[in-house]
């Protein structure tokens, strides 16, 4: 997130009745969000020493120290300062955290706070957070009631907007922490049930679901939390198509493998296969072959590639030629949503495949419940009206399209969240991964990165078109 605020006066987006929130409510669901993220973050900074801590386990990564530090002052700024309109607490440390002026690789050269100053500025940030919310008068109806003359605060404050999405922004940092323990070498420090096996009916799913040509509502105007890349709501005609029933399987990638796919540059884009043969791409990252089999390096364990879990750590360039050598193609971004949200009998757009009950152990994978993704077929009461199951959750989903506005885009509440992203150099990625919280993850929430990337908790299904008339 960015250091300064933005003054864009955006037009409110239309919102229905059914979205307006529950005031009486709000602030308790504030708190727990913002504690249950805390309670990550705590995890993921405690497991290990002050050296651990410090170092930079990856160019790619900001060492651990950095974003306890940046969630802090994050909310600081929005909250605190933003919303609550008090001083500045430590104003000479705002450079430091600001994502956009320093990149990862050169933050371990900064004068960060030490892992105990953090800690105890997060620590102070977020008891005078909780204070505000529990004192202030503020409204968090759609009107929005701030400090006088602030006309700012009082539209961050409309359905708690403000504290939504600072709560969204610190469980996205824990899976960017938990993609650096996934990275960082020594002895494993994160322990955690692996998920149940597949249930009975997994080895009889249709491989591949159709989902019906026709219009539907892709994003969202009325979802109070929703971030300005899912806004708004516009219709989108969509040809049908198959889609994989579930994500592509560690076992159907190593046959991709095992014919020669990394060594044929027919099944890559031109600059896919420049880029495999600069960086020597032979497997997912973090696996290696010895004994006669595939094996992994899972959060420091060493372990043999399981078969029927979803691929992970595959860049886009890896999951469009898997797509190509399979006679298929990545779905777009539209296809995505669409099987994911769309239902056929009402002619709605769900919030959540399953409908608009918020997601629980038996319906997705998500919020570091495990250390990987669930195997494939898992979660049928999380599936989505076309069948397809595991569409939130497990690993996030490369999708053909590039990352771009949709109709009648505004950048709210400052534009570096997405709009200096927007472009062909970046790809979308779907549906959350095992490491993201639910706070983060709803049908229309866009996650994007470079095709290069690899370290992320990255998988992919595949489409075809169904050649029907839309309907």
């Amino acid at each position: 997130m960015t250091q300064s605020f933005s003054d864009q006066a955006a037009s409110d987006q239309a919102a229905s009745d059914e979205a307006v929130s529950d005031e009486a409510g709000l602030p308790q669901r504030i708190a727990a969000e913002l504690i249950e993220a805390r309670n990550r973050t705590a995890l993921l900074t405690g497991c290990v020493d002050d050296a651990d801590l410090v170092r930079q386990h990856s160019p790619l990564m900001s060492p651990l120290v950095w974003d306890l530090a940046h969630i802090a002052n994050q909310e600081e700024l929005w909250l605190l300062r933003g919303v609550g309109g008090m001083e500045p607490m430590h104003p000479e440390i705002d450079p430091l955290y600001d994502a956009f002026e320093h990149p990862r690789a050169e933050r371990p050269t900064l004068p960060l706070l030490a892992p105990a100053e953090a800690r105890s500025y997060g620590h102070e940030v977020r008891g005078r957070v909780l204070d505000l919310l529990e004192r202030s008068r503020f409204s968090f109806s759609r009107r929005g009631e701030g400090p006088p003359g602030n006309p700012l605060a009082s539209r961050l404050l409309r359905d708690g907007f403000a504290f939504g999405m600072i709560a969204q922004h610190e469980a996205q940092h824990d899976e960017t922490m938990l993609i650096t323990h996934q990275i960082r070498t020594g002895s494993p420090v994160l322990t955690v049930a692996a998920p149940e096996p597949a249930p009975a009916d997994a080895l009889r799913m249709p491989v591949e679901v159709l989902v019906p040509g026709g219009p539907f509502t892709m994003g969202t105007s009325t979802d109070p939390w929703a971030l300005d890349n899912e806004r708004p709501a516009h219709t989108v005609d969509v040809p049908g198509f198959y889609i994989d029933t579930t994500p592509v399987t560690c076992g159907q990638y190593i046959e991709f493998i095992a014919d020669g796919g990394y060594d044929e540059p027919r099944w890559w884009a031109a600059e896919g296969w420049a880029h495999r043969q600069r960086a020597k791409l032979s497997a997912p990252l973090f696996w290696r072959f010895e004994g006669g089999q595939w094996a992994r390096s899972v959060f420091g364990r060493i372990e043999p590639v399981a078969m029927a879990e979803p691929v992970l750590h595959v860049s886009w360039y890896e999951a469009d030629a898997y797509a190509r050598w399979a006679g298929r193609r990545l779905p777009t971004e539209a296809e995505w949503e669409k099987a994911a949200r769309f239902d056929p009998v009402t002619r709605e757009s769900r919030r959540y495949p399953w409908g608009s009950a918020e997601p629980t152990a038996e319906r997705a994978n998500l919020g570091q419940q495990a250390l990987r993704p669930a195997p494939a077929g898992s979660y049928p009461e999380g599936a989505a009206p076309c069948g397809a199951r595991q569409l939130i959750g497990d690993v996030w989903e490369w999708t053909s399209s590039d990352f771009l506005p949709y109709p009648g885009f505004v950048a709210w509440p400052y534009r570096e969240y997405s709009e200096v992203f927007f472009g062909p150099d970046y790809k979308v990625l779907r549906g959350g991964s095992f490491g993201v919280s639910s706070v983060a993850c709803r049908g229309t929430f866009r996650n994007w990165d470079y095709p290069i990337r690899r370290q992320i908790f990255s998988g992919f299904r595949t489409a075809r078109p169904a050649f029907e008339q839309a309907g």
